[in-house]
């Protein structure tokens, strides 16, 4: 128990209400007890200065007198007066004798006296006159004393009841941290033993254990959304590759057992080998993806003028488009500054005409522009070929997604997302629209050159990967 978080902040709760208690309870009883003992020792002080007076002018009878009226006049007869001499013998007051425990001039004595063959508390205080006599003042404190011990009381079985209600609610508090950490350690115990499905239950109350099962509810979503990636990716591996490697097995057997010459054998290594290369590719374009959502490449970020190294695009894919029977037309403005790793963006913007061009219909069009933005350039391809449903918009992006369209011409389906993982490792967007003139329309958004960055005219042209 006493290793338990729960009961750590239980006890942290229980000392910090005890302690404020407790600090609200001696200010209460200085504030009263304190005042009456104050109050004492001001009306003490006060008759000290009329008493010295009257000594100073009139001697020892005088001081007589004004004791004896003084004494005539205490409504309350709580007052004390002993006015004795060198020897101790009384002269004046309502005391019998000189306190013993009075020894010294100057401090508050609070002692037992004897008024009338009555005993009572008293606070007094001695001052030394002229001539040997010493005056002692006082104040009977028998009532104020009982009101002191009644708020002293009082204080502390207040201060007992507080620290029973914080013991009480310290457990209170352990009791609600150990069902809301509960609720947790359950969710992640069955998401440890394989159910996925598990989220963690919301109170509704909306606090701090609320917003926490938000959180941790978000990142098991991201998890399974993951998970179901890996399984997909790990499907589609499965299966686009499957049938390259049985064929270029098929055919090496077939080359093996039916080759009648060289060059029959020669072929079908040849072919076998044309098959293999594209499984490389596969992979390839696979661990170049990894390192781009890995964010490794930001270290070959500088700022670049994409408008050469987007004509370098125009004129490369210019000559497959015409092989094609398609159009390509550019817009693009003189210089379009960025931030990024060119070579990077020259590949995605590849990929993009590479499918422009794939699924446009013969006599069809092929358009890629650039603007500048407030926000930093867009880069646009568009096409006219069958497009991609909207419905399956949100998908094209990952990993071997191949629409109904796709099936059967050559591919990955890799190249959207790789120019996704560029996009996000530049801090810009890929949008996928319907083309206004039929098809597809792809949107690269791309950040600004950062503040203070120097051009760099070496990589204003990368070559094409």
């Amino acid at each position: 128990m006493f290793r338990s978080a729960g009961f750590r902040f239980a006890a942290i709760y229980a000392v910090l209400l005890a302690v404020s208690a407790a600090a609200s309870a001696y200010y209460v009883w200085w504030a009263t007890a304190g005042l009456l003992d104050r109050q004492v020792e001001a009306a003490i002080g006060t008759d000290w200065q009329g008493l010295a007076e009257r000594w100073a002018e009139r001697d020892v009878p005088g001081l007589m007198q004004t004791i004896d009226d003084r004494l005539m006049q205490n409504v309350d007869d709580d007052a004390i007066y002993l006015l004795v001499d060198s020897r101790l013998n009384r002269i004046a007051g309502n005391l019998e004798r000189w306190p013993s425990t009075v020894q010294v001039s100057g401090p508050f004595y609070e002692l037992q006296v004897s008024r009338a063959g009555i005993r009572s508390l008293a606070m007094v205080r001695s001052y030394d006159l002229p001539g040997g006599y010493h005056l002692l003042i006082g104040r009977d404190v028998q009532v104020r004393a009982q009101l002191r011990r009644l708020l002293t009381d009082a204080l502390l079985w207040a201060l007992v009841i507080l620290l029973a209600l914080a013991s009480i609610g310290a457990m209170v508090v352990r009791s609600l941290f150990r069902r809301a950490i509960a609720n947790v350690s359950v969710t992640a115990a069955a998401i440890a033993a394989g159910d996925l499905g598990q989220r963690v239950r919301l109170s509704g109350r909306g606090d701090e254990f609320d917003q926490l099962a938000e959180v941790i509810n978000d990142m098991l979503d991201r998890i399974g959304r993951l998970m179901d990636g890996v399984r997909q990716v790990s499907n589609a591996i499965a299966h686009d590759l499957r049938t390259p490697i049985t064929r270029a097995r098929t055919r090496l057997e077939d080359a093996a057992l039916h080759a009648e010459t060289a060059a029959d054998l020669q072929a079908a290594i040849e072919r076998a080998t044309q098959d293999l290369d594209g499984i490389v590719a596969v992979f390839q374009a696979l661990l170049r993806i990894a390192e781009i959502e890995a964010g490794s490449r930001r270290a070959a970020f500088t700022r670049v003028d994409l408008a050469p190294l987007l004509a370098d695009l125009a004129e490369l894919y210019g000559a497959v488009a015409e092989e094609k029977d398609v159009a390509l037309e550019i817009d693009l403005p003189g210089a379009l500054p960025t931030f990024g790793d060119a070579t990077l963006i020259q590949q995605a913007v590849a990929n993009l005409l590479d499918n422009a061009v794939k699924f446009s219909p013969p006599a069809g069009t092929v358009r890629l522009s650039a603007v500048p933005a407030p926000t930093g350039p867009t880069i646009r391809v568009a096409d006219q070929g069958p497009g991609i449903p909207a419905a399956d918009r949100e998908h094209a992006t990952q990993r071997f997604f191949r629409g109904e369209a796709a099936r059967h011409t050559p591919g990955s389906g890799l190249g959207l997302t790789l120019v996704q993982a560029v996009a996000h490792l530049h801090g810009g967007t890929l949008r996928l629209e319907e083309n206004p003139g039929g098809g597809l329309l792809a949107v690269l958004s791309l950040p600004l050159p950062e503040e203070g960055e120097r051009p760099n005219r070496d990589v204003t042209r990368a070559p094409l990967a």
